[in-house]
C-alpha cells in the first residue's frame, strides 16, 4: 500500500492551508501541526512518508525538531524537507548540516515542492 501521508509542521495558517490545499489536490493525505512538538508527537504517531517542516516555529524550531527525528529510531528514516523564508547562506549550510533531506524556500514554488514530494514519496514506496 502506498503512503500518501505528509505531515506539514507550519505555524503560519495561510502557508499551512496552501500547502495542505495543493497536496490535497494532488492526491496525498495530510496532517498538520503548528508546533515542532507537536510535529514529532504525529510523526512518531503516524509515520508519514515525509514531513515538510517550518524552520521558524514558536518554541522548539525546525532544526531541533529535524535532530531528534533523526535521533528517534521510530522517525529516523521518514525524510524532512525544510520550508523556510530564510535565503541567507549561513542559514542555508546549518539547514544542511541538521540533515534534511531538501529544502525549498518561501514563496513555495508549487511545482518545485510537488516534485519533491513526489520523489520522495516514490523513493519510501520503492524501500518498502
Amino acid at each position: 500500500m502506498t503512503n500518501k501521508l505528509i505531515l506539514i509542521v507550519e505555524d503560519n495558517e495561510k502557508n499551512r492551508r496552501m500547502l495542505r490545499d495543493i497536496l490535497q489536490v494532488n492526491g496525498y493525505q495530510t496532517v498538520e501541526s503548528e508546533t515542532a512538538e507537536d510535529g514529532i508527537r504525529i510523526a512518531q504517531q503516524d509515520l508519514p512518508a515525509l514531513v515538510l517542516m517550518d524552520i521558524q516555529l514558536p518554541g522548539m524550531n525546525g532544526m531541533e525538531a529535524r535532530k531528534m527525528l533523526r535521533n528517534d529510531p521510530v522517525t529516523r528514516h521518514i525524510p524532512v524537507v525544510a520550508v523556510t523564508a530564510s535565503a541567507m547562506l549561513h542559514d542555508q549550510t546549518e539547514i544542511e548540516k541538521t540533515g534534511f533531506d531538501a529544502f525549498h524556500y518561501k514563496p513555495i514554488r508549487i511545482k518545485e515542492i510537488l516534485k519533491t514530494v513526489h520523489d520522495f514519496v516514490e523513493k519510501s514506496n520503492e524501500a518498502s
